[in-house]
């Protein structure tokens, strides 16, 4: 999962046995008082009692035809006989693996860094304290998210692998459950809800015992977020906003609920594609492009170009839009870290209201005099 656009090159209800016997009937009621603790992620959910806690993972993946369920527990937790035939992870966690780079600020903020043990393409991941830990050899190169190596993995031994699917035919799963290893199927990477990505941190604060300081975290972006949201309402929308680039001969944009369009509408600007339904993105032409957003005054370009010289050569045609001929292009993707990984593709979805902010200083820069961009820049 490390990127989903354009590239892809980056748990729901609760089923109880019911039995005559009365300590089930009180087990069942003692689960319906229980509450979910996740008020924005629509694929998550985390329910805790005395003795553990019942994660649910919901459509993990496009058109995912099942959910996925795990009882976290500490060593000598007692769990009801409902819930036995689900995964058990012994928490707290004292090695992981985690597939995506987008995991990797969850475990910085929670300072559990030092946990992880492998990841697959240390390259992509851009953080100087994680890099640190993988130049040391801390963490290990596990192969590939398509191909993990599994006889490394085997030998490393984590507590749990956190890994994600694309489709309901995934075989790696399947080798790495075969091979006695502990997974656990994430789905952050399907939320549109900027709030409702960066709450998957709550998932890492039950793995490793840090659920108040996950809260607490979250809470402080949930906050930030909703401050800068409040002050761009405050503003005229005054940009229209042409989104994305050509990738080979087809030029992607965000639909309107997805996790990019969701950015702009709280930024208050009129992107060009809100009324179109969906999210994810939808392919179009150059020509189409061209016709709705040739006098656009704002152009957020995808890909990691650095200056506008370098956007032309890649496709001449894009000088025909007023933002090119303006210079009024932004690019949040060119931020590199030492080893090529993209800054925003892994801090991004944990910090959305750094993220928001950036979308405000470009809109409405008189708002936020003093903020200096996170992720994004102005081509120049």
């Amino acid at each position: 999962m490390r990127h989903l656009f354009p590239k892809l090159i980056f748990i729901s209800s609760f089923f109880i046995l019911f039995g005559c016997k009365k300590n089930e009937t009180s087990e069942v009621a003692k689960t319906d008082a229980a509450k979910n603790s996740i008020e924005y992620a629509s694929g998550l959910s985390i329910v805790k009692y005395d003795d553990y806690s019942v994660v649910t993972v919901s459509n993990p993946w496009p058109n995912a035809n099942k959910d996925f369920k795990y009882v976290l527990k500490e060593k000598e937790a007692k769990v009801p006989d409902s819930l036995q035939a689900y995964t058990s992870i012994q928490i707290p966690l004292e090695s992981v693996v985690v597939t995506s780079t987008t995991n990797i600020p969850f475990l910085e903020m929670l300072e559990v860094e030092n946990k992880l043990v492998g990841f697959p393409h240390t390259d992509y991941i851009s953080s100087e304290k994680t890099r640190a830990l993988i130049d040391k050899g801390s963490v290990k190169n596990v192969g590939q998210n398509e191909k993990l190596n599994i006889e490394q993995l085997i030998e490393l031994s984590p507590d749990l692998i956190v890994t994600f699917g694309v489709d309901n035919n995934n075989p790696m799963l399947d080798n790495l459950k075969k091979s006695g290893l502990n997974i656990l199927i994430q789905g952050d990477w399907m939320e549109q809800s900027p709030l409702g990505k960066a709450e998957w941190i709550k998932l890492y604060g039950a793995l490793f015992g840090k659920e108040e300081k996950a809260k607490e975290l979250f809470d402080k972006i949930v906050q930030s977020y909703e401050q800068a949201k409040k002050l761009a309402a405050e503003k005229e929308v005054n940009s229209t906003v042409l989104y994305g680039s050509m990738y080979e001969d087809v030029w992607y944009v965000a639909k309107g609920n997805s996790w990019v369009a969701e950015f702009m509408k709280d930024a208050h600007a009129n992107y060009l594609w809100a009324d179109l339904k969906g999210t994810g993105s939808e392919g179009l032409s150059f020509e189409k492009v061209l016709d709705k957003a040739k006098t656009a005054s704002v152009w957020i370009a995808s890909g990691s170009f650095k200056s506008l010289d370098e956007l032309q050569k890649a496709n001449p045609h894009y000088g025909e839009f007023d933002a090119f001929k303006n210079k009024n292009v932004y690019s949040f993707e060119g931020k590199l870290g030492a080893t090529g990984g993209t800054v925003y593709y892994e801090l991004a979805p944990s910090r959305p209201d750094l993220v928001l902010k950036d979308y405000i200083k470009i809109f409405h820069p008189d708002l936020l005099p003093s903020y200096e961009f996170t992720f994004a820049s102005k081509l120049n």
